[in-house]
Parts: structure tokens; sequence; C-alpha cells
């Protein structure tokens, strides 16, 4: 993957692999998060050609199982696990939310709920998460996580209610705030869409590009 550029004539791109995944609806909906990502956004998802050293490599992991990919650019292969439908449920696979939601941890965004100001925001209530998931709620430090834009609620990013709950009755977040709903995996929030178009630099390229972009999150945005 190649990092955000300055240089303005410069398009960001991201190579990818899709493997293990012999269904064609299942490649489907990962291409569908992928093209919904570079329509929204100047940044250019194109197949591993198998020169380019940084790709991600997207595949079911058995071990770890699940929905999961490392924040930001590794280096050299970057695997994000997304575990196709099987006959316990939809699993990763859906629709393209999920795929969305992990393709962003990739980019470099971390949980809406992980920001360093979450507590003005929603409460955790950390005796209903299970335990060894309790991990997943950390704050991270303002570098992280401060960006030119409001607390979230709608962000693709940020974790449901009742996401690592001990049980039914057990709410893990709560907003503060008393309509907001929390917990989409629909699409990119209008948020969300600033938030990678101004980390990847596309508002900088022309104003062409910025009037662009940002239009496409006003008007595509949830």
């Amino acid at each position: 993957m190649e990092e955000c550029n300055s240089a303005l004539s410069h398009q960001p791109q991201i190579q990818y692999e899709l493997k293990i995944f012999s269904c064609p609806v299942d490649r489907e909906t990962i291409q569908t998060a992928l093209y919904t990502l570079g329509l929204m956004t100047c940044i250019d998802f194109i197949p591993y050609d198998g020169e380019v050293e940084d790709y991600l490599l997207i595949w079911p992991v058995e071990e770890p199982a699940g929905c999961w990919s490392f924040i930001g650019r590794t280096g050299g292969q970057q695997v994000l696990s997304l575990q196709p439908p099987d006959s316990q449920g939809p699993k990763c696979l859906g629709g393209p939310g999920k795929a969305i939601h992990e393709t962003l941890h990739a980019l470099g965004i971390f949980h809406e709920q992980s920001r360093a100001d979450r507590d003005d925001y929603v409460t955790l209530n950390q005796d209903n998460v299970v335990k060894p998931f309790l991990h997943n709620f950390a704050k991270q430090s303002l570098v992280n996580t401060t960006y030119d834009y409001e607390y979230d609620y709608m962000s693709i990013m940020h974790y449901g209610t009742h996401f690592f709950s001990s049980g039914r009755d057990k709410p893990t977040l709560v907003p503060k705030r008393r309509d907001a709903k929390i917990g989409q995996r629909e699409g990119l929030s209008r948020t969300d869409c600033y938030k990678v178009n101004k980390l990847y630099g596309c508002f900088e390229r022309s104003p062409y590009q910025k009037l662009k972009y940002e239009s496409f999150c006003d008007i595509l945005g949830l």
C-alpha cells in the first residue's frame, strides 16, 4: 500500500488480492466495498500485480477467525480477514458494510469509540463487557484519534450498544445523546467520508477535487 502523498499529482493507490473466496457473491461483496471507498475518496484500489511489496491480502483467516484488520500500513503482505457466510449466519459478508469497516482499519482509521474524547459522548459499562474483549474498548491517544470533525455516532467505525456484551440486557456502550443510534454497518457516514479524504490528502489535490469529494460525502454519506 502507498502512503498519503503530499504531491498533488499523485493519486493514492492500494493493491489488493482476494484469496480463497470461491463464491462469486462473496467476491462481489468485497469488491463492492472497495468500489464504494474508491468512489467516495481519491484512493484507487487495484488488483495486486504480483510485483509491489506492499498490498492487502484479503482472505478468511482460520485462526484467529473473524472480521479483523491491522490499523494502518504495516508493510509487505498485509492481511485483512473476512469470514464468508456459513450455515450459522452471514459472518463478515452479509453486505459490504463489514468489509468497508475492516478496510478503513487498514487505511489507518480506529474505532470511533476509541477517540480520546469518547467519554463525553458514550458511557462504557465495563462490567457488561466479556472480559477477554475489554481491551477492544481502550481509548487511543490524541495523536491517533484527533480529527477536525466532531464525534460521529453514525460512523461505520462505531460499536453498537451490545458489542461484546455478556448478556442481552447488558449494554456495553450507551450514547449520552438520547436519540443517537450506534453500530450501523450499512455504509460510510458523511463524517467517515470526510475523515478518509482528509487523511489521504484528497481535498488538497485541487479545488475541483475538493468540491467533488465533499459532494460525494454530503450526498452519499449516511
